[in-house]
């Protein structure tokens, strides 16, 4: 009878002597675990795929290495005792800390980034939608100074340049006189020429993102579809989804109603967080339109979070 070989306790290299530099670490842990979250936004809950970053501080110089295992294991507790919120976002934070004693960890941080979506409606067209995607990232921190939250969405919507327009209202308003004159104008007539040449010379448009941070305490809600709404009203041209000819014609409307600089975009948005909840007042606004005139963004900020520079 063949015999089951003597066990022995595995091998633990993390607990030998240091064999490296005896020097303290300012951060040690996981980049891009992927985690499964659920999130309640109006009322209905969300599954999202996000991934995750994760990490403790290192100060004392003699400890080898952390526990990456125990903050794995801390990290899935927290995936399934959601629905994800900025209490449980400390909680566990507070438990990596203490996973980590033994190495004289003070602090942990987490950094959860997931696409956030939403069903929006066509324009005009009844019954027609489509699902719109937002980025979203929470970066979380506890130390012994306490236990600091921030929220970062990014919002598309579309641009169209205010100078760009106008030379282009001058070229057709110039093709214009010389077609018609100083005379009377036929009505069908001018209707008629303008549906052949209105677009013979366009503003240039893009698509643009502004993207807002604001900070949250620990008893705050992440509120990320009113931010969302606020952002997407002050811009007044949100990105679009599903489209029919109507709901296209309406959209170039909102675009030629609402030429905007980089600058505008910027203040637009500053302005329309300014009286609202607290959190919101103090937001930084990062917006950034993708120039189809240039090869380079044009890009404006307003507002500065502490640790911005």
């Amino acid at each position: 009878m063949k015999r089951d070989p003597i066990s022995s306790p595995l091998p633990d290299v993390a607990a030998g002597p240091h064999s490296g530099n005896p020097l303290p670490l300012e951060w040690v842990g996981m980049q891009g675990i992927a985690l499964p979250l659920w999130l309640e936004e109006g009322g209905q809950a969300q599954q999202v795929h996000a991934w995750a970053d994760v990490q403790v501080d290192l100060p004392d110089p003699q400890v080898k290495g952390i526990h990456m295992s125990r903050l794995y294991l801390l990290l899935e507790a927290f995936a399934a005792a959601q629905p994800l919120d900025a209490g449980a976002l400390a909680a566990v934070l507070r438990r990596m800390v203490d996973s980590h004693a033994d190495c004289g960890s003070t602090q942990a941080r987490l950094a959860l980034a997931f696409p956030l979506l939403r069903r929006q409606p066509a324009l005009l067209t009844a019954g027609l939608s489509g699902w719109k995607s937002y980025p979203v990232r929470l970066q979380a921190t506890v130390s012994p100074q306490g236990f600091a939250l921030s929220l970062t969405v990014e919002v598309g919507y579309s641009s169209t340049c205010p100078c760009s327009a106008a030379l282009a209202r001058q070229l057709l308003a110039d093709a214009f006189a010389a077609r018609f004159g100083a005379g009377g104008i036929d009505g069908a007539a001018a209707r008629e020429w303008l549906r052949e040449h209105a677009s013979l010379a366009t503003p240039h448009s893009q698509r643009s993102t502004a993207t807002v941070t604001v900070p949250l305490t620990e008893q705050a809600e992440l509120d990320l579809f009113p931010l969302i709404d606020v952002v997407e009203a002050a811009l007044a041209t949100p990105l679009q989804t599903a489209v029919k000819r109507a709901d296209e014609q309406a959209f170039a409307r909102l675009n030629g109603a609402n030429l905007m600089y980089v600058e505008d975009a910027a203040r637009r948005v500053q302005a329309a967080l300014a009286p609202l909840a607290p959190h919101f007042a103090q937001a930084r606004v990062t917006v950034r339109h993708m120039e189809s005139l240039h090869p380079h963004d044009a890009v404006a900020q307003a507002g500065k979070l502490a640790g911005d520079y």
